[in-house]
């Protein structure tokens, strides 16, 4: 893992934290899942 890598890592880490003190953790796992999914569909599509 890079650089950029640690910073993507740090700033999902810090998006749960966020989540967590606001009360929207499910809201972001959906969104989470949600995203997973798209970008596995798109990476099928666009190979």
């Amino acid at each position: 893992m890079g650089f950029r890598g640690f910073l993507y890592w740090l700033a999902r880490l810090l998006g749960d934290v966020n989540a967590v003190k606001k009360g929207r953790v499910g809201r972001r796992i959906a969104r989470r899942a949600t995203g997973k999914s798209t970008g596995r569909l798109f990476r099928k599509i666009f190979k």
